[in-house]
């Protein structure tokens, strides 16, 4: 299968690259966004001046050359059951050769927390990484107190490796990450 093609489907979700006609959806759910609920939940995205255009130029198109070089592949995450987007993971290609050492992330609009589609999905990209773009390692960086991330990263069988120290500015200073990593089996 092409890599930048790539889907999976799971029990209540579709894992896929966005697509241009997947606009309104990414749309209604940047929208429908709920106040930010702590720390690490996203503020609601200022989407004046988006157009369908922008939306394929800036995402789904640069999303395809990400993934067309190797460098990050980018699911949109769909509910089966009424084609809503939920969110997204992405799988960052840190280092190939020897290594096949990947990054993992993820984003679920709040409005749909508390559901299991977080675990759902990550477990999915999982599998796409080790199964189909033959990454060895995965990691996540997650902030020492961010403790849904750190919920969701063990759920899903990710073990602790380490902190690192003053790792990534951000909040205007450099803060610790916890280290969660799984590999190939």
């Amino acid at each position: 299968m092409e890599k930048t093609k790539l889907q999976l489907e799971t029990e209540r979700l579709v894992l896929r690259p966005l697509q241009n006609g997947d606009y309104h959806r990414w749309l209604e759910g940047c929208r429908n966004r709920l106040p930010s609920q702590y720390k690490y939940d996203d503020n609601k995205m200022d989407l004046s001046g988006w157009t369908q255009q922008t939306f394929n130029e800036k995402v789904v198109s640069k999303f395809k050359e990400y993934a067309d070089k190797d460098k990050v592949y980018v699911f949109g995450i769909f509910r089966k059951s009424d084609q809503k987007q939920l969110g997204k993971v992405e799988l960052e290609t840190l280092i190939r050769d020897e290594f096949q050492w990947g990054l993992l992330g993820y984003t679920i609009h709040n409005q749909f927390w508390r559901n299991g589609y977080g675990k759902e999905a990550v477990k999915a990209a999982l599998h796409i990484a080790f199964k189909n773009l033959a990454f060895h390692r995965i990691e996540a960086h997650i902030n020492v107190d961010n403790e849904p991330s750190l919920k969701l990263a063990e759920s899903v069988g990710m073990e602790f490796e380490c902190i690192r120290k003053d790792f990534i500015f951000e909040f205007g200073v450099w803060t610790d990450n916890l280290v969660y990593y799984m590999n190939s089996k």
